[in-house]
């Protein structure tokens, strides 16, 4: 039986869209189940004690556009460190990835082509067309899912997957969360690599 692994994450995030290939590598190599999670994360900083980019210190924001520059290098990416379309508000976007999960797709072609959407090309994931166009280049019922997307159902799974992050200790995007351990940043994906290895029991906290 695979292995059972979930996946936090929202399109605006920069740091999901450079894990994401590394990630999904890991789970075809140890052929995992991957329960997708979008989340809102507004609301996840908010409750976690984490602040938006344009709230941090100004160190800090000079901190994360060197790391974006090396994580571009180290990944073999090529995008933009500041592309014209983002900040976005991820909900309509992350929505589709929910309605494609409720309709029995499996979102990772529309997920590879929507995060190179908003890095690389600079496309506005907050437009309707847009993420129609992209999800049927993905071989998704375009239109459907996003008209989906609003509706009561999905915010309701939208908002559970928030209580499920933060009841699971995950605060912010991408975490992955592998038998109750959480593995937060794409950074970490090695050291998920290692576990997955290893077979080792769960870390706990204290």
């Amino acid at each position: 039986m695979s292995q059972s692994i979930d996946y936090y994450f929202s399109l605006p995030s920069p740091w999901a869209y450079i894990g994401h290939k590394p990630f999904m590598d890991l789970v075809k190599t140890y052929d995992l189940k991957v329960n997708y999670k979008p989340v809102f994360l507004g609301e996840l900083f908010a409750e976690t004690g984490g602040l938006p980019l344009g709230k941090r210190h100004p160190v800090r924001q000079r901190y994360r556009f060197l790391e974006l520059q090396r994580w571009r290098e180290k990944r073999g990416l090529d995008f933009k460190l500041q592309p014209k379309n983002w900040p976005f508000d991820g909900r309509l976007a992350d929505g589709v990835v929910l309605a494609a999960l409720e309709a029995g797709h499996d979102p990772d072609a529309f997920l590879r082509k929507a995060y190179a959407a908003v890095w690389e090309k600079e496309d506005n994931l907050a437009d309707a067309a847009v993420l129609t166009r992209l999800a049927d280049e993905a071989g998704l019922p375009g239109r459907q899912l996003v008209e989906r997307s609003p509706s009561a159902e999905i915010s309701a799974k939208y908002e559970q997957n928030q209580k499920d992050a933060q009841a699971g200790d995950v605060f912010g995007s991408p975490a992955y969360v592998l038998n109750g351990e959480v593995f937060w940043g794409q950074d970490r994906i090695e050291l998920l690599g290692d576990a997955l290895k290893s077979g080792r029991a769960p870390f706990k906290q204290p």
